[in-house]
């Protein structure tokens, strides 16, 4: 048997030409991405219009966290997106994983019910939550905000972790009941040790859409000292100018946290290490 060196020499190339191509587009995508981060820092380390400097500098970015309330907004920022996610992945994990491996009526229903409810807007539930918190007492307050959160992103989550723990092998809880454990032992040893990428991308998911809401705070919070970043962000706008530096420079601040938590956990996004537990069975 003759194997054609031209036939097999073309595929290779062109193959090599689609890995180009492909490379390609993906450095164009990840470029048109970057130029707004990389205007945003730029503007960030410009000097304030007031000084009439010129040039790079940090003075913005120094004004910006001793001069004005800064601080204390990234202070209720992490407290309510770190309280809401918490809460969040704590309730989320049993309730994916009845949602996962619950299959009678109630169950059913529980699931279509998350399902609508997820197919509202938060807008739908703004103004009569915050009447109804304004007479608990909670109108004006970063717990209040939190339980808001917690509510808008719970029914996303439960969804998310029953999606994961539906890739997990119910032969493993199985294999542990024979081996003595209980239904809760097997969740927890078993289910949730091995949901550690569900679980984080559930966490994510809650931090960021805690972290960059704008409407629900908006409606909420009335004192600049329980202002979370992106409502203290709009307090540098005035009516007739706009000082950039200082605009973009919160901007930088609030990018930071969220980058900085998916470059600490993007290596536990892995899949892996599931499908070979069964293997010989």
């Amino acid at each position: 048997m003759t194997i054609d060196t031209r036939t097999v020499s073309s595929r290779t190339d062109a193959g090599s030409l689609g890995r180009w191509l492909r490379f390609t587009v993906l450095v164009l995508i990840t470029a048109v991405v970057l130029v707004p981060i990389g205007a945003i820092v730029l503007l960030a380390l410009s000097p304030r219009a007031e000084t009439g400097e010129s040039g790079m500098t940090l003075d913005t970015l120094r004004w910006v966290l001793t001069q004005t309330e800064v601080v204390t907004w990234l202070g209720n920022s992490l407290t309510a997106a770190l309280l809401s996610t918490a809460i969040a992945v704590v309730v989320a994990a049993p309730a994916g994983y009845v949602l996962s491996r619950g299959r009678s009526k109630a169950v059913s229903g529980y699931s279509l019910l998350l399902f609508v409810v997820q197919a509202f807007p938060v807008v739908v539930f703004v103004i009569p939550l915050f009447i109804l918190f304004t007479d608990l007492g909670l109108g004006d307050s970063i717990a209040g905000l939190t339980v808001v959160y917690v509510a808008a992103t719970m029914s996303v989550a439960c969804w998310m972790m029953a999606a994961y723990m539906d890739s997990i092998p119910v032969s493993l809880e199985e294999a542990a009941w024979i081996d003595g454990c209980s239904l809760v032992g097997g969740f927890i040893r078993i289910v949730l040790r091995n949901s550690l990428p569900g679980i984080l991308s559930t966490a994510i998911f809650s931090f960021l859409l805690s972290w960059n809401d704008y409407l629900v705070a908006l409606v909420f919070l009335r004192s600049s000292d329980r202002y979370t970043l992106p409502i203290g962000l709009q307090t540098f706008f005035q009516q007739n100018s706009v000082d950039w530096g200082p605009v973009m420079a919160l901007a930088v601040i609030m990018m930071l946290p969220p980058v900085l938590v998916f470059a600490a956990f993007n290596r536990y996004f892995s899949v892996g290490g599931i499908g070979g537990s069964l293997a010989g069975q």
